[in-house]
């Protein structure tokens, strides 16, 4: 079952190509429309079911906490007695209400991959899904765990199609990947666009509990070399969030009343 699968959000990074929108915000946190992208990602994994939560926090990571103990005060009615401030009556519920969020403190200065080995080590084994806290997209979530199963291996990423500053992966016939280029020159092929599926096991066996690692450079790597690296390929609407001329973007997107990220009912 989707809820049986928790998904790991990477919170954590300065974010500083995009740090002179708010310098007090954590890029997870500023608002596309009137919520945080965060909640968006949340959302689209929601929508298909997975509603298990771990954010991998760091810098600013209070930020991201306060959100979510304020959740229901931000987004229900509510009746307080101002004399007893414990006696507060929310009056409505709101759609999230299944949501179980879990903020995971993995260091203010850890690399991704060092995150997720901390923010993954009381987890169960079995599928882990995961991706970052800056990026949206159509993605099938359902699609992609389908495709993480039936091709039995280690790990999958979705593989987009965007701007050539990001690592380039070189997929086989057969969907497994031979290399992972860390952000190439000039890229023609697939990128990695996040929205990616671990087993636990290649979350212990892969990422070094002894040193800060970058996911995306040893990790990835290995298991592309040992041929458990697959890529789901992704045709559609994908847009990460590193500057704030693709923040605007998004903003006019969802101001326009049909992201193509929205899959969920209002």
């Amino acid at each position: 079952m989707a809820a049986s699968v928790p998904t790991v959000i990477l919170c954590g990074g300065r974010g500083t190509r995009i740090s002179e929108v708010n310098p007090l915000v954590p890029k997870p946190m500023l608002p596309i429309g009137d919520r945080p992208i965060l909640w968006h990602i949340m959302k689209m994994y929601a929508s298909h079911g997975y509603t298990d939560f771990v954010l991998a926090l760091g810098w600013l990571g209070d930020e991201v906490r306060r959100f979510f103990l304020q959740y229901q005060a931000l987004t229900c009615d509510f009746t307080i007695e101002l004399g007893h401030p414990d006696q507060i009556e929310f009056l409505n519920g709101h759609p999230e209400e299944d949501w179980r969020v879990s903020c995971i403190d993995t260091g203010a200065e850890a690399l991704t991959g060092t995150r997720v080995r901390r923010a993954t080590r009381h987890l169960a084994e079995g599928p882990i899904m995961m991706t970052y806290g800056d990026c949206v997209g159509g993605i099938d979530l359902a699609a992609l765990m389908k495709f993480h199963r039936e091709h039995e291996r280690l790990a999958t990423v979705t593989a987009v199609h965007p701007p050539g500053r990001f690592g380039e992966l070189v997929i086989n016939s057969d969907g497994t990947i031979s290399e992972f280029a860390e952000k190439p020159q000039t890229s023609t092929g697939f990128i990695n666009g996040g929205f990616m599926v671990f087993e636990k096991e290649a979350i212990d066996h892969y990422i070094p509990a002894e040193r800060d690692v970058m996911l995306e450079r040893e990790p990835m790597n290995a298991l592309a070399k040992d041929g458990q690296l697959v890529a789901y390929e992704h045709e559609g609407f994908w847009q990460p969030m590193d500057t704030p001329r693709e923040r605007k973007l998004l903003e006019d997107l969802w101001e326009a009343g049909d992201p193509p990220w929205k899959m969920w009912a209002d």
